[in-house]
């Protein structure tokens, strides 16, 4: 995989709160400036093999969570599968079907990065996400990924609220079913903003109509105009259903058997069985369906200007048409 070496990938790093240069130290890092409250020594320390570069006093991500897991036997190995990610591949892809949205979405991506060896973040990128993996095939490159947790496709853990990179830093920003997890995802989408490059491209699926999952770390959901209009100051270059009516019904049957059993088990089962309900993803006209999407996709380019009010409500596209 094309991952950017650590040791460039800390030249680059900065302080959360700030954006001043960090210096490494023994047990860490710490910011450079010295009015910033991040200047005291190792205040950013290391958690296993990761720098973890979070503002821990303006961020939910808990330190003694963090730095536990780090000394875990498994901490340098990828999360537990669970779920359809446990089961083998032929029913792996019936309870979760490859997403074809993402694949095509990442080529035309991939496709539009300059130069020879263009920088790619990864927000939330402990795990390959589904329908992305050509990102880490393309040798040209440079992966950039961090999470809230390391893994051994991370070069450091981070909160999204405060992206420790410099302003127009990377290429690209790959930003897949996460910003449901943050609690401001303007925040989130504005850090974006700062780090990629004039011209740089993003690409971010979010759920719309979808039951909570990561419990306690699960807090927002967007209509399709409601996800164009956070990614405002971007021009879309493609967008719509990842997923529609049908995949939505999954949803809610999985999540109603498992109220009613109280098994998670038995809704994952029943899901399984009624693979055939995502046939109305391909039935449903795309108006009707942007209106009961599962999730939905932006594909975009920086820039400056800001989509307005008044732009926004004329972009609606669904099947709902105001007399």
């Amino acid at each position: 995989m094309p991952l950017a070496e650590l040791t460039a990938v800390e030249q680059l790093l900065v302080c959360p709160r700030c954006r001043s240069d960090v210096v490494s130290e023994p047990g860490g890092f710490r910011c450079t400036a010295p009015a910033c409250p991040c200047h005291a020594p190792a205040a950013f320390p290391w958690a296993g093999p990761w720098p973890v570069l979070v503002d821990f006093e303006r961020s939910v991500v808990d330190r003694a969570a963090v730095l536990a897991r780090a000394g875990r036997r498994d901490a340098a190995e990828l999360p537990t599968a669970t779920g359809a990610e446990g089961l083998p591949a032929p029913l792996r892809r019936i309870v979760k079907p490859p997403n074809r949205v993402a694949a095509r979405n990442i080529d035309l991506l991939l496709r539009g990065l300059p130069g020879p060896s263009p920088r790619l973040l990864v927000v939330g990128g402990a795990t390959v996400g589904n329908g992305v993996d050509a990102v880490y095939r393309d040798p040209r490159v440079q992966v950039i990924g961090f999470d809230i947790i390391g893994s051994p496709l991370t070069q450091f853990i981070a909160d999204a609220h405060g992206i420790p990179l410099p302003a127009a830093s990377v290429d690209a920003v790959l930003v897949q079913a996460v910003l449901e997890h943050v609690l401001d995802p303007g925040l989130v989408v504005a850090e974006i903003h700062r780090v990629l490059t004039d011209g740089g491209l993003v690409y971010a699926e979010t759920p719309f109509l979808q039951q909570v999952h990561a419990g306690a770390h699960d807090f927002t959901r967007f209509t399709a105009s409601g996800h164009r209009y956070l990614f405002r100051r971007f021009e879309e270059l493609a967008a719509g259903s990842v997923a529609g009516p049908g995949t939505q019904l999954l949803w809610s049957v999985d999540h109603a058997i498992r109220g009613l059993t109280r098994s998670p088990l038995a809704g994952r089962a029943l899901r399984g069985l009624m693979f055939w309900l995502r046939a109305l993803d391909h039935l449903v006209p795309p108006t009707f369906a942007e209106d009961d999407a599962s999730a939905v996709y932006f594909l975009g380019r920086k820039r400056e200007r800001e989509m307005t009010a008044a732009e926004i409500i004329g972009y609606y596209r669904g099947a709902q048409v105001s007399d």
